[in-house]
């Protein structure tokens, strides 16, 4: 990768998107795909696909278009995609419930190391091999477990001390599904999730369509 040039946050979204459509064309028996129907499948422009790649080093060829296993293992090295990561839950409701039970966090090589929940009911069930502590416990699981990469499912009121203690316990990336920002050092990356986000922005513009 270029070290000099500084890679947008907007360049660094789009890669799991161009990755997944790239395993998704080899699935079909594609071989070699073209920045022109990249971009069709995607509805980013050729321009776009070329100038992201182009920030990490020379990918495909001119006139030929992009060998699909090679840049699927080229983005997936750039995505961290090449080693596993270990990452737990924090609050098994329904939220966290449904993050569990998504399989393709599995075939992206991220593995359910740990669970964590206060309700006396759900400590001690096991879901896929894997125990569902007390949250009292979680500064020792993340340690023994190694576990990279905190899911924040709990909500607005105890996310801060959630993320208090996944620091405390060396996590280095959290991803955030409480409605509210979170505060950690420089050497940790949180990556928020607010549903309503979503759902509000698809409000903004059907009050203007319809």
């Amino acid at each position: 990768m270029k070290d000099h040039i500084i890679i947008s946050k907007a360049t660094v979204d789009r890669l799991p998107l161009y990755y997944r459509t790239l395993r998704s064309s080899q699935e079909e028996g594609l071989e070699i795909i073209s920045s022109e129907e990249l971009g069709q499948r995607l509805g980013v422009t050729p321009e776009q696909i070329r100038k992201d790649l182009a920030a990490f080093g020379q990918f495909g060829k001119k006139g030929v278009g992009y060998y699909i296993r090679e840049l699927i293992r080229n983005i997936g090295e750039i995505l961290g995609l090449d080693r596993n990561w270990n990452f737990a839950v924090i609050g098994i409701g329904h939220l966290g419930w449904a993050l569990i039970h998504y399989r393709n966090f599995k075939a992206l090589g991220f593995n359910l190391a740990a669970m964590f929940d206060v309700n006396p009911e759900k400590i001690g069930m096991e879901i896929g091999g894997v125990r569902i502590d007390h949250f009292d416990r979680i500064e020792e699981v993340i340690k023994e477990r190694n576990i990279n990469i905190g899911v924040i499912a709990v909500p607005q009121a105890q996310a801060q001390e959630v993320s208090d203690k996944l620091v405390a316990a060396g996590v280095r990336g959290i991803w955030n599904f409480a409605p509210c920002k979170i505060n950690v050092p420089d050497t940790v990356k949180v990556v928020n999730e607010d549903l309503s986000v979503g759902l509000s922005s698809i409000s903004y513009y059907l009050a203007r369509m319809l």
